[in-house]
């Protein structure tokens, strides 16, 4: 069961990644419930994909064993763009309800529990922002999903997170999280996420000797 149906948190437990994975799908499953239909089609933040596309996507490689995980890369050539091209066709014409649906059943397995649900988490939680930015729809984030999110998201290689940064120390001033050294980069934590995932959306919102730079390559 999750640390809060457990009276966990009463004693200073913290959550595990996977757990806050699950909690994140299941706000992800709340947004989409309220969404009309014609918003589902609506472009997210992410190039070529509706938010119908980005949902698909989340869900993509729920499940796969490394026999398929390796076939959908064979079908992909092994580029991330074609292979997450392939993992959205064959949800893509679901209905939204059975894919709301898939949210809150099942929790992050397969490829996405990788790292302790870390993958999980980072993912939902870029692209949930990804599908509310564009709808005007906002929300603060909660601090301890971001703690675990921004550290994974500048390592991991498919983000290159640390390779925006380079040469720059990015600062959560709401987290009292940093990574990187040299001209600061600072904003909610919220914020400096989006910007080293590549949200150019972010950039407003950070502030800093380095911002500048950091603004420039997300142009």
């Amino acid at each position: 069961m999750l640390a809060q149906r457990c009276g966990c948190e009463a004693v200073g437990v913290p959550k595990t990644a996977m757990e806050l994975a699950s909690e994140e799908r299941i706000d992800l499953a709340a947004t989409l419930e309220a969404l009309r239909a014609e918003d589902w089609d609506r472009q997210s933040l992410c190039q070529e994909w509706s938010v119908r596309d980005v949902v698909a996507h989340i869900l993509s490689y729920e499940g796969l064993d490394a026999a398929s995980l390796g076939r959908r890369f064979l079908e992909g050539r092994f580029s991330p763009d074609r292979i997450n091209s392939v993992g959205v066709a064959t949800l893509r014409s679901r209905p939204p309800e059975e894919l709301v649906r898939q949210l809150r059943s099942s929790g992050p397995s397969g490829l996405t529990a990788g790292f302790g649900g870390r993958i999980a988490l980072t993912d939902t939680l870029i692209h949930h922002e990804d599908i509310r930015i564009p709808l005007g729809l906002e929300r603060d984030v909660p601090h301890e999903r971001l703690r675990v999110a921004l550290p994974f998201a500048m390592v991991a290689p498919p983000i290159r997170g640390a390779w925006r940064a380079r040469g720059l120390r990015v600062i959560a001033t709401d987290l009292d999280w940093s990574f990187g050294r040299g001209p600061e980069v600072r904003g909610r934590g919220q914020a400096v996420l989006l910007a080293v995932t590549g949200r150019s959306v972010a950039a407003a919102e950070l502030d800093g000797p380095g911002a500048d730079t950091l603004r420039r390559r997300l142009s």
